[in-house]
């Protein structure tokens, strides 16, 4: 051996016996294998950042190494002969699940791990084809280093046994692998080290969750959870081997502590560690109308959760906060965030979708996404701003719920949407085409109802008497303190 990892041990030539294939290993080993320590004599100097890092971590200090983890089976798609021994660049959760068995079977119940199901979607159709080119290796680069980096795309094998770059490196949180699985456990625990205290940071989680449409970090730390993170960090003891919020800290919530970590009750009760970040959401904010998680869960055919209602995943996040806060506190946030979505949905999200479901049925745009104008206003109105301000309410960060939010979606509706339907109208109502006729007056009609509402009345000059003069006085009284608007 021609070093070892950080702590000068002694190397060890005990072969420890592994696990049969695609079994779970039932023990810890007592000794490091053979073959991890005939992987050491060379990675130790070759890839010595990589060697350096296993020996911080626990996976060293519990005799698993180089090839309990990337060993490969007869017949895998990835697998290749490394001096004399079968091995897979990728340790896919398969490969995890030897030991992690019942963490890979949540993740395997969960949204993330059909991450990588979007060949489908807008997103990937903006990458592909409205940014992207056939340029690289017959796709879109920006597809490849874009949205595959997080959502995850499929890994390929070469005929040489090499990996292409079409998929790789990725660690995507929804990679489909070559062996069949779909995952990345390295999305959240960072190799070689796979630091606890690395998974627990928000950090973590921002490589993907940020930005225009899910700027879930740059909220958490706008909020107070955020603020209370930058300020006791030292206090959260984030390197704890159990990190049970209510025992081992208390100072401040991570995105872990609220969807994933252990909890204990008031009542000493423990609530373990989950890998379903889903079993804790009462609202998926994800699509145009947010909707029930157990809703989209059954979409995607996640069986088991399909089975879990929002009910019981919003009792599930309360005893994370209850630990901190009043059952009233709790209770009243949630009706604030209902609220929203309530608000969001009845009066843009809804109506939204129906306008833009109309103007397909009666072909007042063409089929092709993205080569109207109309099309680009509603997907900022719900894909960014609207998922922003829902996003926002869920995590109590309110510049990001109002300003960054609910305001860009109000005007984004009445300065553009709301006139460039009525554009359509115009263009359509007095065409040849008896049937773009009907679709304009149907519009308009729809139009017409929509507007009708007390929630639109200040736009169409509907507003009562009482409120009208009710606004005008508390404008009035704003001036005198403040002056101006």
């Amino acid at each position: 051996m021609r070093g070892s990892p950080l702590f000068g041990v002694a190397a060890l030539s005990v072969l420890v016996m592994t696990p049969a294939a695609g079994g779970a290993q039932k023990t810890t080993p007592t000794v490091m294998s053979a073959e991890t320590e005939e992987c050491n004599e060379c990675h130790a100097s070759e890839t010595r950042g990589i060697y350096q890092e296993w020996g911080t971590s626990k996976h060293y200090r519990a005799h698993v190494g180089c090839y309990e983890c990337h060993r490969a089976e007869e017949g895998e798609a990835d697998a290749f002969d490394h001096m004399g021994h079968s091995i897979s660049i990728i340790v896919s959760p398969k490969d995890c699940a030897r030991c992690h068995e019942r963490e890979v079977a949540e993740f395997d119940e969960s949204h993330h791990s059909k991450a990588g199901l979007i060949l489908g979607s807008l997103d990937n159709f903006l990458a592909d084809v409205v940014e992207g080119d056939k340029a690289f290796f017959g796709g879109s680069a920006l597809t490849v280093s874009g949205c595959k980096q997080c959502h995850g795309g499929e890994v390929e094998v070469a005929e040489d046994g090499s990996l292409l770059p079409t998929g790789w490196p990725n660690t995507g949180m929804g990679r489909l692998n070559p062996d069949g699985s779909a995952g990345a456990c390295t999305a959240c625990h960072q190799r070689h080290a796979f630091s606890a205290a690395q998974a627990r940071r928000p950090e973590n989680c921002g490589k993907c969750h940020l930005g225009p449409d899910h700027p879930q970090k740059e909220i958490y730390e706008a909020s107070k959870h955020g603020i209370a993170f930058e300020a006791h960090v030292d206090d959260l003891n984030l390197d704890s081997a159990k990190w049970v919020l209510g025992e081992d800290y208390t100072a401040a919530p991570t995105c872990a502590t609220c969807h994933m970590s252990a909890v204990r009750t008031a009542d000493g009760e423990l609530i373990p560690v989950t890998h379903d970040v889903g079993l804790r959401i009462s609202w998926n904010n994800r699509p145009p109308i947010s909707i029930r998680p157990e809703v989209s869960d059954a979409k995607l055919g996640l069986e088991k959760m399909a089975k879990v209602g929002w009910q019981e995943r919003r009792a599930n996040m309360k005893q994370v906060c209850v630990v901190c806060h009043t059952s009233n506190y709790v209770d009243n946030f949630y009706q604030q965030y209902d609220g929203v979505i309530e608000l969001y949905n009845s009066k843009f999200a809804q109506p939204g979708s129906d306008l833009m479901a109309l103007l397909r049925e009666h072909e007042l745009i063409s089929a092709l996404q993205f080569d109207e104008d109309v099309e680009w206003t509603w997907w900022e109105i719900w894909h960014h701003e609207g998922r922003v301000a829902r996003h926002g309410a869920s995590m109590m960060a309110p510049d990001y719920t109002h300003w960054h939010g609910l305001y860009e979606v109000a005007k984004h509706w009445y300065t553009k949407f709301v006139p460039e339907l009525q554009a359509i109208v115009a263009e359509h109502v007095h065409s040849d085409d008896p049937s773009r006729v009907e679709g304009a007056r149907a519009l308009q009609a729809a139009l017409d109802e929509l507007l009708a509402r007390p929630e639109h009345a200040w736009y169409t000059g509907n507003l009562t008497d009482e409120e009208r003069e009710a606004r005008r006085a508390a404008q009035e009284e704003f001036k005198k303190r403040y002056g101006g608007d």
